[in-house]
């Protein structure tokens, strides 16, 4: 089992998900960072239920779903993983980590 750890990348993409929801419901977008954050907890535990976004590279990116978002994550060396960004399902996510 491996540590999440969240980059500093993945954090703003946090906090403006959470500002775009907010401007129409805060407790909306209190709930959806949170079921982000206990969705990103499951991989402490199975860190290959994402599916493989970069098969190829020597540290392949996985994708975990929630909702209308997509979580970037890389399963490191030393088994902890690091979430690199939330990206909306409308975004096109090969200009992010592409």
């Amino acid at each position: 089992m491996g540590k999440v750890n969240w980059t500093s990348e993945a954090e703003l993409w946090l906090r403006d998900i959470h500002d775009e929801i907010a401007r129409d419901n805060l407790a909306a977008a209190q709930r959806t960072i949170e079921r982000i954050y206990q969705k990103a907890e499951i991989l402490e535990e199975y860190p290959e239920i994402g599916y493989l976004y970069q098969p190829g590279s020597a540290e392949p990116l996985r994708i975990l779903l929630y909702g209308h978002y997509r979580i970037g994550y890389r399963i490191k060396a030393d088994k902890e993983i690091d979430i690199l960004g939330v990206f909306h399902g409308a975004l096109d996510i090969d200009r992010y980590l592409g």
